[in-house]
């Protein structure tokens, strides 16, 4: 292959790759689950939903700052496909009262799980944006009996022109 048809097609998988990370081409009430496995690949997670309804989880971009949700009919076909981790969601969290499941089920799988062991709590940690795009952290800590005790959303200056992480 000459250099300039490596650089084409390098070209054209990227192109593909983009179209592919949030869903755009399925359509609501036609497109199928091989239709979504074709354009958006395997699901994270599957979940089925109190309604039997089933919902595909795709975290995307770097590391891990978008998810989408596509929620499946139980004929198979596509209902919607929104993108999940943003502040609107993170303002329905309440402390005492959120169960773990709806937190899954609001955000998807998280992109990392930690333990505060005297607290006796599970932190579910996720990377979005905040109200005006930049970057924050989301940490949800859920107490062994599964509801959530307390939401953090803090900005993330590690991401921040001339902070330690650059990224």
């Amino acid at each position: 292959m000459k250099p300039k048809q490596f650089v084409i097609c390098g070209a054209i998988v990227l192109l593909a790759a983009c179209a592919s990370y949030d869903g755009r081409g399925l359509v609501p009430g036609q497109s199928t689950a091989n239709d979504v496995q074709a354009l958006m690949g395997a699901p994270a997670e599957r979940l089925t939903v109190s309604n039997g309804d089933t919902v595909l989880y795709y975290p995307r971009g770097p590391a891990g700052m978008h998810t989408f949700a596509v929620h499946m009919s139980s004929s198979g076909v596509v209902q919607s496909i929104d993108q999940l981790l943003t502040v609107e969601n993170q303002q329905k969290l309440v402390p005492g009262v959120t169960t773990t499941g709806q937190v899954r089920e609001q955000f998807g799988p998280p992109g990392r799980i930690s333990r505060l062991d005297r607290q006796q709590r599970d932190v579910w940690e996720y990377r979005m944006f905040g109200p005006s795009q930049e970057p924050y952290n989301l940490y949800v800590q859920i107490s062994h009996d599964g509801v959530v005790r307390e939401v953090l959303f803090l900005k993330d200056y590690n991401r921040e022109p001339g902070g330690e992480g650059k990224g």
